[in-house]
């Protein structure tokens, strides 16, 4: 039976008479989940409005006893683990073991941020003028809207929200019509956790409706948006036009060099989980794999096999789900299928469920293109799926050229033995996080994660960095009298 959700303002649910209704239908078997509002400007307004209505108080209260009602909120995350994991799974179509790890990282994120309320770092200053001093200070900004997907809903939540609040802001998010259940769990847990009276809230709707109203409203002091780069772009431009402060964590076309020195089954699994772990759906996903050419007919080899003998699925234990929907799933083996007119080798994959899935589900299965040309568009396109192109290069310089020849500068990783090689390639790629040895993977929570080119604005969060997004620094100097000396 699917579920009705409403939006959630002013630690309240308010349903949305005479909207439309977005149906969210399982990407597994397609049986209708749940329906949520396309939620109208009228409603995002009164949103806004709840939120500036708690900012006073809620700025008011000191940053360790907003970090200790954080961590209250994170023990009841641990309390409701499993349930929130069951609904992220059931959502996303994801395993139910990744979607408890998705859950850890959200509390992991509470944790962090709720141990910054002791913090928030600001700086003394030295001055040239004798008797002065100076120091900074972090003032919140205001009502912060919060515009997440839906490929790890409850850590895009847990990304934006806590640093937004522990600076002292109240947020309105606007959660994906992909993962509206988790949304609305975590607003009334925080609720219930104490971060209450409008301090959260949360409205549904499409981007086009909802997501627009939002970043419009002059009341809305920042915005931070993870999502695609066209529509980041649309963003900038709004927000450009008021001087809003604006996050932007956009798309990624990463590549992953494994050298000729590489340890090959050490770079197999890691390419593997680069670009197969979440189906391919991660902003920091391994979809180039640049391969010297001294080891790349056995690397090619391994990690078809590899690829080959991943599970589809949404049991315990399965490699992969599927994708978010099925007019995802008709793009991703659309481009494959051109990418094969165009002349490109499908080494496995390129089809959708296996026999043994459900033909409603949005499988794509595991997924390797070896490519004649580097300039193909499947080679530079960011698909959000199970999909690698495989390159052939003869050197390191070579294949530095080809990891910065994309608008994007997400992530990127390398694997060699030699740590001369690792560290010239580090400093030289185009990309926001640099991995030595491991996969194309985003950051820790006390890691700043943000990326070049098309893949963002130079912003960075999670993090400490994460404050910079989320404040206003004020210096404030003191002249003393010298009279009183």
């Amino acid at each position: 039976m699917s579920i009705d959700v409403h939006n959630w303002i002013g630690d309240a649910e308010q349903p949305s008479p005479g909207a439309p209704r977005i149906e969210r239908h399982s990407p597994h078997d397609g049986r209708l989940l749940s329906t949520m509002p396309d939620s109208p400007a009228t409603d995002v307004e009164r949103a806004i409005q709840s939120a500036a209505d708690a900012f006073p108080a809620w700025s008011a209260v000191t940053p360790v006893q907003r970090g200790n009602l954080v961590y209250g909120f994170a023990a009841a995350l641990r309390r409701e683990a499993e349930t929130l994991a069951a609904i992220v799974a059931e959502e996303t179509g994801k395993p139910i073991q990744d979607a408890r790890g998705e859950v850890g990282g959200a509390i992991q994120l509470a944790d962090f941020f709720a141990g910054e309320g002791m913090r928030l770092y600001s700086r003394t200053l030295t001055s040239g003028m004798p008797g002065k001093t100076s120091h900074t200070v972090r003032q919140p900004i205001g009502v912060a809207g919060l515009i997440v997907p839906a490929n790890t809903p409850i850590a895009n939540i847990a990304w934006k929200t806590f640093p937004a609040l522990i600076c002292g802001n109240t947020a309105v998010l606007k959660a994906s019509e992909d993962a509206p259940r988790t949304a609305d769990f975590f607003a009334k847990l925080a609720s219930a956790s104490g971060i209450d009276g409008g301090v959260l809230n949360v409205v549904y709707g499409s981007g086009v409706t909802a997501g627009t109203a939002l970043v419009a409203d002059a009341r809305v002091g920042v915005v931070s948006f993870t999502g695609s780069t066209g529509v980041g772009r649309q963003i900038a431009e709004v927000m450009g036009r008021r001087l809003g402060r604006l996050s932007l964590e956009l798309g990624g076309k990463n590549p992953m060099v494994v050298c000729d020195d590489a340890d090959l089954d050490r770079a197999v699994h890691w390419a593997a989980l680069s670009a197969f772990s979440n189906a391919g759906q991660r902003c920091a996903a391994g979809s180039r794999i640049i391969v010297m050419d001294g080891i790349y007919d056995r690397f090619r080899d391994a990690l078809g096999a590899r690829a080959r003998s991943l599970t589809l699925g949404i049991h315990e234990g399965a490699d992969l789900g599927p994708v978010m929907h099925k007019r995802q799933q008709a793009t991703i083996l659309a481009a494959i299928a051109r990418a094969d007119d165009d002349g490109a080798t499908i080494l496995c994959g390129g089809s959708n469920a296996p026999a043994d899935q459900p033909t409603a589900g949005a499988y794509v299965a595991p997924t390797l293109v070896e490519v004649p040309s580097h300039d193909l568009d499947i080679a530079h396109r960011e698909l959000f799926g199970p999909v690698a192109t495989l390159h052939r290069v003869g050197d390191l310089a070579e294949a530095l050229e080809l990891a910065n020849g994309t608008e994007y500068g997400l992530t990127a990783a390398i694997h060699t033995r030699d740590v001369d090689r690792a560290n010239w390639f580090a400093h030289r790629v185009r990309a926001g996080v640099v991995n030595v040895n491991i996969g194309t993977y985003g950051s820790e929570p006390h890691m700043p994660f943000g990326g070049f080119g098309a893949s963002g604005n130079g912003t960075r969060e999670p993090g400490v960095e994460a404050l910079d997004v989320y404040s206003e620094l004020k210096n404030i100097s003191f002249l003393t009298r010298s009279e009183l000396i």
